[in-house]
């Protein structure tokens, strides 16, 4: 009998082990990055304006950065031409509801530097380019998507 009781008692506190092994512990999820590169500008509106149609709505469930270098500055300097295409917001609009929705806008400094501009160029809340924010902007994965 004493023999049973220790095999019966062995085999609850087993199960009791297992039990807990494959609990689920639900861990708060990290929420994904996208990393949005454009570096055409004036002549390629439909470019343009796709990708801040994309990061617009990946910004509603998704950290993102969107990065501006070679041709793209042109986009987002002071006195940029306000671009139109299609049934797409112009870049004004997008560019506003982006910072509004607190999506990071980087430029490229050595694009500002080759295209003749500096940081005053830039229109408001345009950021220059840190490296270290690429990897930081998010805690998740990053997908990037190029126009």
């Amino acid at each position: 009998m004493k023999m049973r009781s220790v095999l019966l008692l062995t085999c609850f506190v087993a199960l009791i082990l297992v039990g807990l092994g494959t609990a689920r512990v639900d861990t708060p999820k990290t929420k994904d990055g996208v990393f949005i590169h454009i570096s055409h500008g004036e002549n390629h509106p439909h470019r343009v304006l796709m990708a801040l149609q994309m990061a617009n709505v990946m910004s509603d469930d998704r950290d993102v950065l969107v990065y501006f270098d070679i041709n793209g500055i042109e986009v987002i300097l002071k006195d940029a031409d306000d671009l139109k295409y299609s049934h797409f917001p112009s870049t004004k609009q997008q560019l506003s509801a982006l910072l509004d929705k607190g999506v990071i806008l980087m430029a490229c400094p050595g694009c500002l530097k080759a295209a003749g501009k500096t940081a005053k160029d830039l229109a408001p809340g345009i950021q220059i380019a840190d490296k270290d924010r690429f990897f930081s902007f998010t805690e998740g994965r990053i997908l990037t998507l190029d126009y």
